[in-house]
């Protein structure tokens, strides 16, 4: 199981095909309590960077964009009535969505782990 970062926050946890995506820890951090999700719809299919929910906090709305390519076959329905689940847990329960990968590649052009705690303290 590999775990990949984007610059904007979103990180995707690779389980065979597919990969879950959520928002890391700091941005959960920098948004504070979550109060609305949008998710996309099951089936909908995406282009890496492409708009795929959207997240609400007491301080703003923010976007969250597609990590890699691909095809959304689950989403995870138990935020739209608990939104703070993703400030609890957000690489746990507070996932967003799976995304069935079409081009495996793109996963080499995110963040690992360690390059990505180094990206959050160079902009902290």
């Amino acid at each position: 199981m590999t775990t990949r970062y984007t610059k904007d926050h979103e990180y995707i946890r690779v389980e065979g095909d597919a990969g879950i995506v959520g928002i890391s820890d700091y941005a959960q951090g920098q948004l504070g309590d979550v109060v609305f999700v949008e998710l996309p719809s099951v089936g909908k299919t995406l282009s890496k960077g492409d708009e795929a929910a959207v997240v609400e906090s007491v301080k703003a709305a923010s976007e969250v964009y597609a990590p890699v390519s691909g095809e959304v076959v689950e989403v995870n329905s138990e935020l739209e009535a608990s939104p703070g689940t993703v400030n609890e847990d957000p690489a746990g329960r507070g996932w967003f969505m799976k995304i069935r990968l079409t081009n495996e590649s793109e996963l080499d052009g995110l963040m690992t782990e360690e390059q990505y705690q180094e990206f959050v303290k160079s902009i902290s």
